[in-house]
């Protein structure tokens, strides 16, 4: 009975994380729209195209993607019960991301230097509000790796390990997905 009980309660944290998923879905949403009506909205300022730097996002970007490819890697060596090639492909993941935030706090220190900043337009007012919220999201999900990876130091990969790694690894995805939404929405289309 305790088994069907704890199936139980495992199957609603997972079923509420997708909840919580998807309201982050339905914030992003927001944003996007926000940025879609703002883009053209410069105040003489400078456009998209005239700012971004496409081959540095185009870094950013594979960073991120090649982070996912570890996350991956990292709960396949979990369900495999290999401690030292989890923590290998997480420690990976982190740096990884971790690479992924310096670039993008890097490009939002230099826009703002430039005269760039949230407040020269609405168009950068959506576009920091934007790229910024997911970053902060990037940071959530370094938080939770570091978090995760002592837990596995100290503890081994234990069950309830293995469903925070499961469930860690859903974020990270979905963060993946949403940049390359930013990707495709505020800067290949700003290019345009």
């Amino acid at each position: 009975m305790s088994e069907a009980i704890t199936k139980t309660q495992e199957d609603k944290t997972v079923f509420g994380f997708w909840i919580y998923l998807m309201t982050d879905c339905v914030l992003f949403a927001s944003l996007f729209a926000t940025f879609i009506v703002l883009r053209g909205n410069t105040f003489g300022g400078p456009a998209g195209n005239e700012i971004f730097s496409m081959p540095y996002v185009l870094v950013e970007t594979l960073l991120l993607l090649i982070s996912s490819f570890t996350c991956g890697l990292g709960l396949l060596a979990a369900y495999r019960k290999d401690k030292s090639q989890t923590l290998l492909w997480f420690g990976a993941t982190f740096l990884l991301g971790l690479a992924f935030l310096g670039m993008e706090i890097n490009e939002f220190s230099n826009l703002v230097s430039e005269g760039h900043s949230w407040r020269t337009s609405a168009f950068l007012s959506a576009f920091f509000t934007l790229v910024g919220t997911h970053g902060l999201h990037i940071s959530i999900g370094l938080g939770w790796i570091a978090f995760l990876m002592a837990r596995i130091r100290s503890q081994g990969i234990t069950k309830i390990n293995l469903k925070r790694l499961t469930l860690l690894s859903l974020f990270w995805h979905f963060l993946d997905i949403v940049w390359i939404f930013i990707f495709t929405i505020v800067f290949l289309v700003g290019e345009l």
